[in-house]
């Protein structure tokens, strides 16, 4: 008995890991954004910055991370930047100053910022100037989940130059889409079609 309450927020993060979608294949209900995307990578048409837009725990980065893989970018050449925490200027500085290097080992160096309508507005100015005039070789992915706050301000700062070309909105996917459910019960259906956030109420179960 004891060790079924062993440790469980470790539990939980395993959980949360371990079914997380690693190709576009295993997306769940984000059909228009993976045939958009893949359209995108098929055609070659990378856009130099996209914009995610939607609630929590629906799969914003997951999707970014896979659309960097499926363009061929590393490890080494993915960086993630979670602006609720990193949202001063001196940590958008860093990213100027390194997008201008050439990748390590792939064609695109890609950065995920999350939640960047929390930065600063001194920050987002100085990450703005990058998306106005950005390397050939670096692409961005903006997450969000107030893309109302993000969207005015590009608006106010040559909306033309930054060419936003991939503003997608991505909802829940519904316990109807929910496939191939897990053990222990099916995460999404369990969090109301939050697949993200599924293995946090499901650890208390």
């Amino acid at each position: 008995m004891a060790d079924s309450k062993k440790n469980p927020l470790g539990a939980e993060t395993a959980l949360y890991r371990k079914y997380r979608p690693r190709t576009f294949d295993e997306v769940v209900g984000q059909e228009p954004v993976v045939k958009a995307l893949a359209g995108a990578i098929k055609s070659g048409a990378i856009a130099h910055a996209y914009l995610f837009a939607g609630s929590r725990g629906i799969g914003k980065t997951s999707i970014a991370r896979i659309f960097a893989r499926e363009i061929g970018t590393s490890a080494n050449d993915l960086t993630e930047i979670d602006a609720a925490s990193n949202r001063g200027i001196d940590d958008v500085r860093e990213i100027r100053e390194s997008v201008y290097s050439l990748p390590f080992e792939s064609r695109y160096k890609v950065y995920i910022v999350d939640e960047v309508h929390m930065l600063t507005k001194e920050a987002f100015n100085a990450l703005l100037k990058t998306l106005e005039e950005p390397p050939a070789h670096v692409t961005f992915v903006l997450a969000t989940t107030d893309p109302q706050k993000v969207k005015p301000t590009i608006r106010q700062s040559n909306a033309r130059t930054i060419r936003l070309e991939g503003t997608f909105t991505i909802r829940r996917i519904g316990t109807k889409n929910v496939k191939n459910c897990p053990a222990l019960g099916c995460p999404g259906a369990k969090a109301d079609g939050w697949l993200s956030i599924g293995p946090k109420p499901l650890a208390r179960w």
